[in-house]
Parts: C-alpha cells; sequence; structure tokens
C-alpha cells in the first residue's frame, strides 16, 4: 500500500464471461458475467475504473457496449480467438445453496493479463476470483498500488493453498464469504480462521456473511455492516464481486484508507451488493444511478443507529 493522497483509479482483474443462471422460479441463459464485469460496474460509481480480462471472437457486441457506455475503460479487455467463458449455476429454493453446472475456461485458459500503462502506477487494484498464478503475474505489473483488494474461493484454496496463500501475503485486504474463511483458515470458529489470514500479511479481511451482512476485520478490531432487508432475492450471482468493486471504489473516491474510510466502504460494499441481487445478471447493476447508491447508503445508516 502507498502512501499517495488525492482520488484514484480502480483496476479491476478478473472474469467477463457469459452466464446461464437457474432458480426456483426462472432461468435465463446467455447473460453478461464474469467478476471483472460486477465489479467494474459497481466500482463506476466512485471512481474511474479499467478491466483487465479477456473475451472471445463470440462475445456479444451489446455486452461490450453496456460496459463502454457506462465509461468503464476496455483498453486492457483483450479479444482472443476462441470461445468466451461461460459458467452455468443453479440456485436453491433460499438462494443460499448453489451448485455449479458448468465451466467452460475457453479463452482464460492462455489468458496473460497485462495491466494498461495508464494504470499500472498507484492504482486501487482488485484481483478477482481467479487462477492465483494470474493474480500473482498483476501484482508483478503494478507499481505502488494504493490498495489491493484480492478474491478467491473454494477452487484454488483445496487446489493450490501455497499461491493462493502467496497472494494474500501480498494483498492490503482479503475478501472472502464465511465458509471461504472457514476453509483457508482451517476453523470453524470465523474468529481464528480470519486470525490465520491476517496472520499472513494482509491489514484487513472482509468477510462477506451473506444476508447477514458483513464483517471488517483488522488488528484494530471488528466492524459490522447489516445487510439489507429484501423481500425477494432474485438472483445473487456476483454480490460478492459488486460489494468488492463498490468497496474499493469508495476507497479511490476518498483516496484514504483510514479507518472511517473502511467502514465507510464496507457499506458502500454492502449497498452494491443488495441491488445486484434484486435482478438476473447486471440487469440492476446497470440501471442504477448515484443518488440510488447514496439513497440505500442512508437507509443503512439508519438500520445501525442506536
Amino acid at each position: 500500500m502507498s502512501d499517495s493522497n488525492g482520488p484514484g483509479r480502480v483496476v479491476v482483474i478478473g472474469t467477463v464471461g457469459i452466464d446461464d443462471i437457474e432458480t426456483a422460479h426462472e432461468s435465463v441463459q446467455g447473460v453478461l458475467g464474469g467478476s471483472a464485469t460486477y465489479a467494474a460496474l459497481a466500482s463506476r460509481f466512485f471512481a474511474p475504473t479499467t478491466v483487465s480480462s479477456v473475451v472471445g471472437r463470440d462475445f456479444p457486441t451489446a455486452h461490450r457496449e453496456l460496459l463502454s457506455e457506462r465509461d468503464i475503460d476496455l483498453s486492457s479487455l483483450e479479444t482472443a480467438d476462441g470461445h468466451t467463458f461461460r459458467w452455468g449455476g443453479r440456485y436453491a429454493e433460499n438462494m443460499n445453496v448453489r451448485e455449479t453446472t458448468f465451466v467452460d475456461l475457453n479463452v482464460l485458459e492462455t489468458f496473460d493479463p497485462k495491466v494498461p500503462e495508464h494504470a499500472i502506477a498507484e492504482s486501487f487494484v482488485f484481483l478477482g476470483n481467479t487462477d492465483p498464478s494470474i493474480q500473482l503475474r498483476i501484482l508483478d505489473q503494478v507499481v505502488d498500488p494504493r490498495f489491493v483488494v484480492v478474491d478467491s474461493m473454494d477452487l484454488w484454496i483445496e487446489g493450490n493453498r501455497q499461491q493462493v496463500s502467496r497472494v494474500f501475503a501480498r494483498c492490503d485486504c482479503v475478501v472472502l464469504n464465511d465458509e471461504e474463511a472457514r476453509l483457508f483458515g482451517g476453523h470453524a470458529n470465523i474468529p481464528r480462521a480470519v486470525r490465520t489470514i491476517l496472520d499472513l500479511g494482509p491489514s484487513y479481511v472482509v468477510v462477506k456473511r451473506g444476508e447477514f451482512g458483513a464483517a471488517l476485520v483488522s488488528d484494530h478490531g471488528w466492524f459490522f455492516a447489516p445487510a439489507y432487508p429484501l423481500d425477494e432475492v432474485v438472483d445473487p450471482t456476483g454480490a460478492g464481486d459488486s460489494f468488492a468493486g463498490a468497496f474499493l471504489g469508495s476507497l479511490a473516491a476518498a483516496g484514504s484508507t483510514d479507518e472511517a474510510a473502511l467502514r465507510r466502504a464496507v457499506v458502500y460494499g454492502s449497498v452494491a451488493a443488495s441491488f445486484t441481487v434484486e435482478a438476473f445478471s447486471v440487469d440492476r447493476l446497470a440501471e442504477l444511478t448515484r443518488h440510488d447508491i447514496d439513497s440505500r447508503y442512508v437507509e443503512f445508516g439508519d438500520f445501525a443507529a442506536f
């Protein structure tokens, strides 16, 4: 983490893909998805945002335009010969259990990420959920990053724990859901699991707790943000990535990573996630305004006041 002051740029590295999603009540096919997509659409409300990823020749023009028309910098979104990354998921009735029905890496299998020149130095960096070897290559490219946030998942934790540990050690903040934190930390008890992660070197861990909100943990203590009480959850896909994008975007806009800025960022992350789940794919995120974001942020403050 560098000590530069003033607002900064967000660089998002992750997947841009095409999803098939099925819930107990409805299903959609061929919709825009990917960790970088959700994170960038949430970050752009706060700060200039650059995406580093790859798509295939089959990536729909409409999907690309949806991102570019919202002022997301796609100069590092490569188009490669082959097919775009595709993912399929099926959710149980309560939306808390998800089954991956298929994963087609396609052009991601040979992706060598590049950070564009204008975004290499002193950026706020989000390493979206992807192979830790790719995350390490990005860390080797960026110069004096202001703040680095990383996400991971059980696939990488179980299959390549050593590289995941190397990534965590080089980041400022690790974002995981509660089950991933338990898996990596080797403890059913969340505080003990989080301590295992902090001991690697990151200053902060954010534990995403779904309908129970999110927790920011550091050596200074714990901060809890509630979840927004929604009448209906349509599609949980991308909620965690939206959280991370808004979290980092808020920090970039503030140009600060002090305790007050971090707590505010956790709430903005929870706000973005709450909007994301109201519709399939990025439909809700794409239509939002900054006024919508700030209005719900105020509501969160009312929930937590006592």
